[in-house]
């Protein structure tokens, strides 16, 4: 992902290409992106770990969401480069699970059609198609009729599907964004249950924005802890209790002490 918009960068200099540390998976150097006129970023470096989940959480409108966004080529960016395992966007396959999931599914297909999507688009065939949705189906124990439109399914039904759907492809790279901040608590115990079971099965890189700092530390291996624009890292903490977590991981001394680190930096970004 190279310069989009070389009048906003045109004094910034070109700086040579630094690859990740091994391990790295999405290598991003130079990251700019102004806003009317302002930066939002500005030559922001970032190494994404492989095989693992990083949360990225910071202040309100510190561009969480727009992170993921420039970096699954949602939105352009200014100036930079992004390269996944040294290779560009276009050669990467990921996987988006949008915040609205009502807007992202296809009101007009069936669930199953919407979940089968992006594999008919890659061309796979109907016997390829029926056993990767028997995979999905089974791997997130599905009670309700995917042969139902969106629109007739519960909340945590559709976003169960929209993450299904991310999924089906075998991504390299899944993006969420606050996949959660829609559904009861309830649901959302369930979907980060599954959730951790896909990724304890496939090993794929993920990038989680959250609002709540409980889920935030509660799904990562890393948490990433932004600034206040123009946004930087604030620190990167790692969190390394063994998965599968569950409800009473909560309650271990470990991740209370990770929540209440990474309070302690957030609030200290906020008074700045």
């Amino acid at each position: 992902m190279r310069v989009t918009n070389a009048a906003v960068v045109a004094d910034v200099p070109v700086r040579p290409f630094v690859p990740g540390a091994p391990g790295t998976h999405i290598t991003i150097r130079g990251l700019t992106k102004y806003f009317a006129g302002w930066p939002l970023y500005e030559n922001f470096d970032l190494d994404i770990p492989k095989a693992k989940i990083v949360s990225v959480f910071g202040p309100n409108g510190c561009g969480k969401s727009t992170l993921i966004n420039m970096i699954s080529g949602l939105i352009p960016i200014d100036g930079g480069e992004i390269l996944f395992d040294g290779k560009s966007l276009a050669e990467t396959k990921i996987g988006y699970v949008f915040q609205n999931y009502r807007e992202a599914m296809f009101p007009w297909m069936r669930t199953i059609d919407n979940i089968a999507y992006p594999l008919v688009m890659e061309g796979k065939s109907k016997a390829e198609v029926d056993r990767r949705m028997q995979e999905l189906v089974a791997s997130f124990d599905v009670k309700f009729d995917l042969n139902r439109y969106p629109y007739e399914l519960s909340g945590g039904q559709q976003q169960t599907a929209s993450i299904m759907r991310a999924l089906a492809p075998k991504p390299e790279v899944v993006f969420l964004d606050e996949p959660f901040s829609a559904l009861d608590y309830e649901m959302t115990l369930f979907i980060r249950e599954k959730l951790q079971e896909v990724f304890i099965q496939s090993g794929t890189t993920m990038m989680l924005v959250s609002h709540d700092l409980e889920e935030a530390v509660y799904l990562a291996d890393q948490i990433l802890l932004l600034t206040k624009r123009p946004t930087k890292i604030a620190e990167i903490l790692k969190y390394d209790d063994p998965r599968p977590r569950t409800v009473a991981t909560l309650s271990e001394p470990s991740f209370i002490s990770a929540k209440k680190l990474s309070l302690e930096i957030f609030q200290r970004e906020v008074r700045r």
